[in-house]
């Protein structure tokens, strides 16, 4: 079965912004509608191309994660990765591109296309698009490695992205091997958008749903030993957030929430939160992305008061 790779058009200043910045771990492909993107799975090639008459692939990324988000929430969580300098600047290009603005100043919704270990290429190294890319393609098309174009492509790419070390499958002759998805680490940014969705964009411990309201918490420290997989986060309302990481609040291994004494004898206050003390959590559907209990045992131990 063969690795599907998606060619992208993309939008040249986001292009001439990122390539500046080459140690970024991962960036927002964003595209000015909330579409949804189905066209490759975690681990499959991401590129961009040019807008015509340059019709060249430019660089790409690891695809690992794709939903939708208000563009503020998407500068929040990716800032200047987002190929921006600004929210206002991002904005401008949202409006740039959709002709169905009454209010520039909206919080559009924006589609999120993540991609991990980006590279751009110099343009020396450029390649040009697949014989099959027609001139009237104006957004992506999908190429198979099983298909002589599609692993023509993969070589190109792989052989270019090897070298500057984000991959490297190389075989013993020094040639590559059979295409395969990549397995890249998860990043901070896709980290939040993962929580946000397998929590249905409701806070685990009040049932908020105001998406500007909701943040996405490390159970563990990301600076303490934890990870960045969603066995490790919960969203959360802002101020039990900041709570939980400075360990007035937690969720016990059996998933309910308590609340610290400490609230009450330092700020003389805390009746909201003593409300919800003693509740069971909300979690996500799959049982293999709930709470890790080892990681709300290491909160319970090191952080809650």
């Amino acid at each position: 079965m063969g690795v599907k790779i998606v060619v992208a058009v993309t939008d040249g200043d986001w292009f001439e912004m990122l390539r500046q910045h080459p140690g970024l771990t991962e960036v927002n492909f964003w595209s000015p509608r909330p579409k949804t993107f189905r066209a490759l799975e975690r681990g499959e090639l991401f590129l961009f191309k040019l807008h015509s008459p340059r019709n060249y692939i430019v660089g790409g990324g690891i695809f690992a994660y794709s939903n939708t988000l208000p563009s503020s929430l998407a500068w929040e969580t990716f800032g200047e990765a987002n190929g921006a300098h600004s929210l206002r600047q991002m904005r401008e290009r949202i409006v740039r591109y959709r002709r169905d603005v009454s209010d520039p100043r909206s919080d559009f919704t924006i589609g999120c296309r993540i991609l991990l270990q980006p590279v751009f290429f110099p343009e020396s190294e450029w390649i040009p698009v697949p014989p099959s890319w027609a001139p009237n393609i104006v957004s992506l098309k999908r190429y198979d490695t099983e298909e002589s174009e599609g692993r023509r492509l993969w070589e190109s790419v792989t052989d270019r992205i090897g070298r500057q070390e984000v991959i490297d499958q190389r075989t013993p002759s020094g040639g590559y091997g059979k295409p395969q998805l990549i397995r890249p680490r998860r990043g901070q940014g896709e980290f939040r958008l993962l929580v946000t969705d397998i929590y249905g964009r409701r806070c685990a411990v009040t049932n908020e749903r105001t998406l500007p309201a909701l943040e996405a918490a490390h159970i563990r420290p990301f600076s303490d030993g934890g990870e960045h997989k969603p066995q490790n986060g919960l969203l959360l309302r802002r101020d039990i957030h900041r709570l939980f990481d400075t360990g007035y609040v937690t969720i016990s291994p059996d998933l309910n929430f308590e609340v610290s004494p400490r609230i009450r004898e330092e700020f003389e206050n805390g009746r909201d939160y003593y409300s919800l003390h003693g509740k069971r959590i909300a979690t996500p559907h799959r049982p293999d992305l709930r709470p890790d209990p080892a990681a709300l045992n290491w909160h319970n131990e090191h952080c809650f008061f």
